[in-house]
């Protein structure tokens, strides 16, 4: 709920101060009276909203969703590969890695799942996992980008980005699209959440995972709203003018609209970050307060009540799932980082009645190998990059609950059904939120851009 609007035109211009500028008084009320900064889709669906968990790194479809019995009967024979997917990794003598967990059968739609999976095996009837994507990258940083922006050499806007620009935000104190980095940010920086030619307005906000969620978001000490508000509007004042004189700058405009932003998300966003009106059970249920679990924890929590008051796109990410070597134990612990948060996630969207028009996706930038090379002995193999292999899964929002689409060969390096390149799942993606990629261009460099860069098609098999 957009706080603004709970109150009315009296108690709003009071908390707001007297010396309230023109523009940033006339944007409020308009807000007040004609309700939220949304635009119309382009078709109508279940989707409003979306909570993107990315696992940065390369989590393995081997390990977590993809079972491959053929590699237990070949585990540590040799293994000679080959293809256009070959990468510095790949040299010396490789060997056939089983996978070091068990497997089964979860829900009535018979999910496969890693028994490390204790939680999130509770919520697979809620999913739709997808063995069919690929990716053209086999390095991080480039593979970021890709999955993010569909560019794998950075400069485009995030998906985050264009659901913003597309469908706008359902609360104008909240930005529409929010991201949750880990401390580290990804590879590839903030380039992974830019706005990239789109207005500077579309650009991923960060929220620390730590302290203050934005630095300098609290005023100092004996600064009042309305000192604030007076220096607010004699900016305000000298940027239109600068702004006036150079039309075409829309990153003016933007920063223009971010101090008017951060000026109410003072009210917003501490209320909302604030986990303590939070019941213990909740808490718990996320891992909150556990050690293991409080970091992810936290961010899927966060997501939900992001969501819940209007923000349009949330990116939480965990990681770092690059495991070379040692995986049972690297990926071992990753997915207990994670594995009851985001069963947290799924089964409170679903009881709140929000799982219905809210789109979950979890993926990486890529697969990984059947094979490794057998650095420090035997006992810690682990996987390299794939970019030909991957396991991603959608929950709610239109998606097809309960199945699992897609296959890769015996061994799990290539998907071989249902393949799709990743701008296909970006396609997707926009089309379970009402968006038409063919539609949602933006003209910059002398073409209409989107975020498939050249078009593509809709997974209809992941649609319910």
């Amino acid at each position: 709920m957009n706080s603004i609007a709970s109150l009315n035109r009296r108690e709003a211009l009071y908390g707001i101060g007297a010396g309230l500028g023109t523009v940033a008084l006339n944007s409020i009320l308009k807000g007040m009276d004609a309700g939220k900064s949304f635009k119309v889709a382009h078709h109508s669906a279940k989707a409003k909203r979306c909570i993107f968990l990315m696992m940065e790194g390369g989590p393995s479809h081997i390990d977590t969703f993809d079972p491959k019995p053929m590699l237990t009967k070949q585990h540590l024979k040799k293994f000679n590969r080959g293809g256009d997917m070959e990468s510095a990794m790949s040299s010396g003598d490789r060997y056939y890695v089983k996978s070091p967990f068990e497997f089964i059968k979860a829900g009535e739609s018979g999910a496969d799942i890693s028994t490390e999976w204790e939680h999130f095996k509770e919520v697979v009837d809620d999913v739709c996992f997808y063995r069919g994507a690929q990716v053209e990258s086999v390095n991080h940083p480039t593979a970021c980008y890709q999955l993010n922006t569909g560019n794998r050499f950075g400069g485009d806007p995030g998906v985050g980005a264009w659901v913003n620009y597309g469908l706008g935000t359902l609360n104008d104190n909240l930005p529409g699209f929010v991201v949750l980095p880990r401390t580290s940010y990804p590879q590839g920086g903030a380039a992974n959440w830019s706005n990239g030619f789109l207005p500077a307005d579309y650009q991923g906000t960060p929220l620390r995972p730590t302290g203050s969620p934005i630095l300098d978001l609290i005023p100092p000490q004996g600064v009042t709203r309305e000192r604030q508000r007076l220096n607010l509007d004699l900016m305000s004042q000298l940027n239109n003018e600068h702004l006036g004189r150079r039309p075409d700058r829309s990153e003016l405009g933007a920063r223009i609209n971010s101090y008017e932003l951060a000026y109410r998300m003072q009210m917003e966003v501490p209320e909302v970050l604030d986990l303590a009106g939070e019941n213990q059970s909740t808490l718990e249920a996320y891992g909150i307060g556990d050690s293991k679990t409080d970091s992810f924890g936290r961010k899927c929590l966060m997501a939900r009540r992001l969501v819940e008051q209007g923000v349009r796109f949330v990116q939480a990410y965990a990681g770092n799932w690059d495991s070379h070597d040692y995986i049972a134990r690297a990926h071992g612990s990753l997915i207990r980082s994670v594995d009851k948060p985001i069963a947290a996630l799924i089964k409170d969207l679903k009881e709140r009645g929000m799982l219905e028009d809210t789109l979950v996706v979890w993926c990486g930038e890529f697969g990984r190998t059947p094979d490794n090379g057998l650095r420090g002995g035997s006992a810690s193999y682990g996987r390299d990059h794939n970019a030909k292999a991957m396991t991603m899964w959608f929950a709610g929002g239109g998606s097809k609950a309960g199945h699992t689409i897609g296959a890769t060969d015996e061994i799990g390096a290539e998907a071989v059904e249902c393949v799709h390149h990743i701008r296909d799942v970006h396609v997707t993606l926009l089309h379970l939120m009402g968006l038409d990629d063919n539609k949602l261009t933006y003209y910059h460099a002398g073409r209409h851009k989107q975020l498939s860069q050249f078009g593509g098609q809709v997974i209809r098999e992941l649609l319910a």
